[in-house]
C-alpha cells in the first residue's frame, strides 16, 4: 500500500522549529541528509512522511526569517512517536550537536482541517 504524502484530518504533525538569531549555526545539508532520515528511521511505520523547510524571510521580504529551519514529522500515533523518541533520545541529542547550536522548539499538533485552493488546477 502506497502511503500518501499529503496531510489528512486526524493525522498528527510534529513541528521542530529552530529559532533564528545572533551566533546561530545550522548545517542544512547535514540535517537533510543525515539527521532527519535517521530520526525518520526510528519512527518506523508510524511515520507517514516528513518535510524540511528552510527559512528565507519573515513577514516582509526584507525581514529575517524567524526560524532558520523547521522539520516536520507526520505521524499517526503520538504515544508511539514519544516511545520511539525516548528510546533513541541520547542518539538524537548527540547528533543535534553535529548540525546546530540552536535549542529546537517542538510542538505536536493534531491536523483538524486540510483545505485546497479550488481555483488551482494541476
Amino acid at each position: 500500500m502506497k502511503q500518501s504524502s499529503m496531510p489528512i484530518t486526524g493525522m498528527f504533525k510534529v513541528s521542530i522549529l529552530y529559532p533564528n538569531g545572533e551566533d546561530k549555526k545550522f548545517d542544512m545539508d547535514y540535517y537533510e541528509k543525515n539527521h532527519m532520515p535517521m530520526v525518520a528511521g526510528f519512527l518506523g511505520k508510524n511515520l507517514r512522511f516528513y518535510e524540511i523547510d528552510r527559512g528565507v524571510a519573515g513577514r516582509a521580504s526584507n525581514d529575517k526569517a524567524p526560524f532558520v529551519a523547521v522539520g516536520y514529522f507526520f505521524i499517526d500515533d503520538v504515544a508511539e512517536y514519544n516511545k520511539a523518541i525516548a528510546q533513541n533520545l541520547d542518539t538524537i541529542r548527540t547528533d543535534i550537536q553535529k548540525y546546530t547550536n540552536i535549542q529546537p522548539v517542538i510542538q505536536i499538533s493534531e491536523i483538524k482541517y486540510v483545505g485546497y485552493n479550488k481555483a488551482s488546477k494541476e
